[in-house]
């Protein structure tokens, strides 16, 4: 079938490869080629056609998806990986990443990433001491910041740090997007997000070793077990207003979700699997500093000592609202459990915090009271849950 490119100004989004990125191309003169087409993209506000093939297009970083610019593949999300028929690879708009020292796209304003693989060949899949500390895969600009970029339907195999938008207080990122995105970064760090003051969003998104099983059957226990070793937060806020977190999910990362001491915001419908503390929660005054926590389940049962697994820690000041979340643990011949948790809740400091349960399940504990209060300033109340006896739960302030 002779298959007719797009091309500029044909009134439909161009095709990358109408600009001379190819798969047979050296990832020197793909990067070269990408950046020209998004130079050219960024002055008109257009997308480019990431054109699905049979090979993956080998592009070195540094790659800066300059404002207006958008990025458009043919996927959805697809956790497991797409898989070539002969070879041990994915296939379709798929980016293959080598380069260990620049970032792969740095993105500015008004951008989009879309229905895109990005794919690291020469990560191990077996051995944690040949782990490659690779450069995030999408950042945000520390010149320009970003205002509004759009990053979904992403699928990431290998990645080091999958997205970071650790921006500063001087070129800060408002209104990023972050929706249906899969992968296992071996730094534990999926998504990380700073100085965010217009309401960033996370949702529907799911981190997991066996995200490339079709490619090449997933990672090994012991990378897993190193990916917890390294102690940091699948999702991780801090600086932002009103964020919006739904749909989450991660298994096999030391934490879940870090919600940082300057955020407040709503998190719901979360499932956080074989991790040492599920979620944790600061907070660094008392005006603005609550998040509304509901519909969620935590698996805390690796990662650390027993003493130091929490499903979830509070601590410094604010307001945390809990509403029918579970806690439970057990074995997982995935990655080294101890099985159990300590507690249900650690509320730690020495400042006034409030936190209210409704509606909590816990089980797997081994401390006396699924509460340890380590903060003598903390007010708590806790009414409708259920202990790991099965016995109804109460605490009053």
């Amino acid at each position: 079938m002779n298959v007719q490119l797009s091309r500029p100004g044909s009134g439909a989004s161009p095709s990358i490869q109408a600009f001379g990125v190819l798969p047979g191309n050296t990832p020197e003169a793909n990067a070269v080629a990408l950046q020209a087409a998004i130079d050219w993209a960024a002055r008109r506000g257009a997308a480019l056609f990431v054109e699905p093939s049979e090979e993956p297009y080998p592009v070195a970083g540094g790659v800066i998806l300059r404002a207006n610019a958008s990025l458009i593949g043919v996927h959805g999300p697809v956790g497991r990986g797409t898989r070539h028929p002969d070879r041990r690879q994915p296939v379709g708009s798929v980016f293959a990443i080598t380069d260990e020292r620049r970032p792969f796209l740095t993105v500015e304003n008004a951008t989009q990433i879309r229905g895109i693989q990005f794919w690291y060949p020469q990560q191990t899949a077996s051995d944690p001491d040949r782990i490659i500390a690779y450069p995030p895969t999408i950042q945000v600009s520390p010149e320009e910041g970003a205002q509004g970029a759009t990053l979904s339907c992403l699928t990431f195999y290998g990645e080091y740090l999958a997205m970071d938008f650790a921006a500063s207080r001087e070129k800060i990122c408002e209104q990023i997007l972050f929706e249906h995105c899969y992968g296992y970064p071996l730094s534990g760090i999926f998504i990380r997000i700073d100085y965010c003051y217009d309401i960033p969003r996370i949702l529907h998104c799911h981190v997991n070793p066996a995200n490339r099983r079709f490619i090449d059957g997933g990672y090994h226990r012991a990378v897993i077990d190193a990916v917890m070793a390294r102690r940091t937060f699948c999702y991780s806020i801090d600086h932002t207003d009103n964020a919006q977190l739904m749909d989450l999910f991660t298994f096999g990362t030391w934490g879940g979700i870090h919600l940082g001491p300057a955020t407040y915001g709503q998190l719901t419908n979360f499932n956080l699997d074989c991790v040492a503390v599920g979620l944790f929660k600061q907070g660094d005054g008392a005006f603005n500093r609550n998040w509304q926590i509901a519909q969620g389940s935590i698996i805390a049962n690796a990662g650390a000592p027993l003493v130091d697994i929490h499903p979830i820690i509070v601590e410094g000041r604010g307001h945390t609202a809990l509403s029918n979340v579970e806690s439970f643990s057990g074995p997982n011949a995935a990655l080294t459990t101890v099985n159990q948790s300590h507690d249900f809740l650690l509320v730690r400091g020495s400042e006034r915090l409030t936190v209210s349960l409704f509606g909590c399940r816990m089980r797997n504990y081994v401390a006396a009271d699924p509460i340890t209060i380590d903060n003598p300033q903390a007010v708590i109340q806790a009414e409708g849950c259920i202990d790991r006896d099965e016995n109804p739960y109460r605490r009053m302030p």
